[in-house]
């Protein structure tokens, strides 16, 4: 009997103490240092963060009651280019982003491609929801009831 207890009680202290899976923590890079890269990043995603946000919410209005947001931190860069050659400043960049609702519950998964020009002019080129996530149960009031 008492062995039988001893193995409740570590099972459940084991299980309590591992960490929560956090589907947000998993869609990005960590970097490990800083860097002129990351920091140039870092300020490109300040200036796109309200683009991205816009996008976002026009894409989950549909969806859910309350607008996700995207945090810098959830942004990873998959890939920019050029687009009128070498030097020239109409630029291309194609994001994968977390939205997050309330203390950073992940929604989904996103790619956007962004269209950059002089100006500076923003324009969304291409948004593909990749992946949903099911909200915990104390959020499911924010999903929106499809219409009959």
């Amino acid at each position: 009997m008492i062995r039988v207890i001893i193995a409740v009680v570590l099972t459940v202290t084991l299980s309590l103490s591992s960490p929560l899976q956090s589907n947000a923590e998993a869609s990005y890079r960590v970097p490990q240092e800083d860097s002129e890269e990351l920091r140039l990043q870092d300020m490109l995603l300040n200036f796109l963060t309200p683009y991205i946000n816009d996008a976002v919410r026009d894409y989950y209005r549909r969806l859910l009651v309350e607008s996700p947001l995207v945090y810098p931190y959830f942004v990873n860069v998959v890939d920019s280019m050029r687009i009128n050659g070498f030097r020239g400043f109409n630029l291309s960049i194609t994001l994968d982003v977390t939205p997050v609702v309330g203390p950073h519950i992940s929604v989904g998964e996103d790619r956007l491609t962004f269209q950059i020009s002089v100006g500076p002019e923003v324009k969304l080129v291409n948004y593909t929801h990749l992946k949903s996530y099911e909200l915990p149960p104390h959020w499911q009031n924010i999903v929106k009831k499809p219409v009959k």
